[in-house]
């Protein structure tokens, strides 16, 4: 077993061809797993990112702040502590609330494809 404190991964900053705004940050508080990617993404000021979708089921965790998550059919407003499902194929995008962090960890299965090659 290994426990690791997200204050304890290093925030690195974070440029994505799919994300617009500047105000963001990526931790990696599992580096090591074999079987799924996990970052907390940091952002402020309405950063936010494109639609897009993963051939995988993702799993996002809302840390802190405001945000919302979107599909083709919804916007949900997402609050800390929410946990959003996104299954497979459906087209999405997140975004922090203007003048709000919003801080969110993602999990995802390590081989999916999507905008996880960043978040």
């Amino acid at each position: 077993m290994k426990v690791i404190s997200i204050n304890e991964a290093p925030k690195e900053p974070f440029t994505h061809p799919d994300f617009v705004g500047t105000d963001a940050t990526r931790q990696a508080p599992a580096p090591d797993s074999k079987e799924f990617k996990v970052n907390m993404v940091n952002g402020g000021n309405g950063v936010q990112n494109r639609f897009h979708a993963h051939d995988g089921e993702q799993i996002l965790v809302v840390v802190t702040g405001k945000g919302v998550v979107s599909t083709e059919r919804e916007d949900r407003i997402v609050n800390e502590g929410d946990v959003i499902f996104i299954p497979p194929g459906v087209p999405h995008w997140r975004s922090a609330s203007t003048h709000v962090e919003f801080s969110h960890i993602f999990v995802s299965p390590s081989d999916s494809l999507g905008d996880d090659r960043e978040d």
